[in-house]
């Protein structure tokens, strides 16, 4: 379901900064406009730069991390002018039959268009993380009255996920134990995903399923062997929507498994690498002191590197906090983010950063796609 919590960073902001670390975000910002607008001999890894520079590759391979909740809620005004095809009638039916994950036809082709456009442009999108997508397989629960418009229209057993659809050739899916709405996309030429040599997988990852909660898990940790470099863990999360008290309950129990034991008795961060991402429907800045979700949150993942490595916290955040970040969610706060412990880079939001454009003018998605490049600092 979309989230509930209007909750959020500067494009281009994060803080207290040392003025070389300023002076190399701007290279950096720089540099990714390059790489997103497809300038000639602007490509992702081995992007070229003003004055010669190389893109964000000091040492290692930059990546690019996208997180994305493509869900769709009744709230959104489906109706107004101008008519976009879809209505409140079917936002309804997405409600009712679809979970509100990204089901629209429209939409769906749509969110296929833009990430061929980073392909296209030599910024070929590595690793996403998607919140709220439909199953496909779900179709043969819908009925035929509630299909018309929708990915079900055409379905059939045997078809590609969603998620697949929308990536292309060339990418490996997998999900959440018990939560086929949250998955993580890999480019295969970039890495593959331990334990899954399918196209799609159910069952590749590790959970951390919070008793109280809602069924299936939430946050999920996933292996990565690259091409190049050393494996990569990834926890993808979708904390629990809402600012009642189990709300927030529930919320800081499920980031709790990224720094304590998961199902596996093992905690999130238990390898060499990390990259966190996801819908955290909590603004680590702005709900910092009115939600104790978010309060554990910044306990084990600071601002910026040079607060991580000034406080000892093992993770933090790449994408910008504070109060004069721009809203990219809800006109009011940050709620997608993107954390490491050994990777940095500048994050673009599409329909916000002017480099990069909305997925669709249609009034459908409530969040928006962050884009980061990582790479060592």
């Amino acid at each position: 379901m979309a989230s509930e919590v209007v909750s959020g960073a500067r494009e281009g902001g994060r803080g207290a900064r040392s003025p070389l670390r300023r002076a190399a975000w701007r290279a950096a910002a720089v540099c990714m406009a390059a790489v997103v607008a497809g300038c000639p001999g602007a490509t992702c890894p081995g992007a070229t730069c003003p004055d010669g520079a190389s893109a964000l590759a000091k040492p290692a391979l930059p990546f690019v991390v996208v997180t994305f909740n493509t869900g769709t809620t009744q709230g959104l005004g489906h109706d107004a002018p101008p008519d976009d095809g879809y209505t409140s009638a079917m936002a309804e039916l997405s409600d009712t039959h679809y979970g509100d994950g990204l089901a629209w036809q429209p939409a769906v082709d749509a969110t296929r268009a833009w990430f061929a456009a980073r392909a296209a442009a030599g910024a070929p999108v590595d690793l996403v993380g998607f919140q709220e997508i439909f199953h496909s397989p779900d179709c043969a629960e819908v009925p035929a009255e509630a299909r018309a418009g929708f990915v079900c229209a055409s379905w059939s057993a045997g078809d590609p996920s969603v998620a697949n659809a929308v990536l292309g050739a060339g990418y490996q899916v997998v999900c959440h134990p018990g939560k086929d709405d949250k998955c993580v996309g890999v480019r295969r030429a970039w890495g593959q995903v331990r334990g899954c040599a399918q196209d799609h997988c159910l069952s590749a990852g590790v959970g951390h399923p919070v008793a109280g909660c809602g069924s299936g898990s939430r946050v999920a940790r996933f292996v990565i062997d690259r091409v190049v470099g050393p494996p990569l863990t990834v926890v993808h999360v979708h904390g629990s929507s809402g600012l009642k008290a189990d709300d927030q309950a529930c919320r800081q129990a499920q980031f709790l498994g990224i720094v304590e034991a998961m199902a596996d008795g093992a905690p999130g961060l238990n390898g060499a690498a990390h990259v966190v991402l996801g819908d955290f429907n909590t603004d680590p800045h702005r709900f910092l002191s009115v939600d104790r979700s978010a309060q554990t949150l910044a306990s084990f993942a600071a601002a910026s590197p040079e607060d991580a490595a000034a406080s000892g916290r093992p993770l933090h955040f790449v994408t910008d906090l504070g109060d004069e970040v721009t809203p990219t969610y809800g006109g009011v706060v940050n709620i997608d983010h993107v954390l490491s412990d050994r990777y940095d880079g500048p994050c673009r939001t599409a329909g916000i950063a002017p480099d990069l454009p909305s997925v669709t003018s249609a009034t459908y998605f409530d969040h928006k796609p962050v884009v980061c490049v990582l790479s060592r600092p």
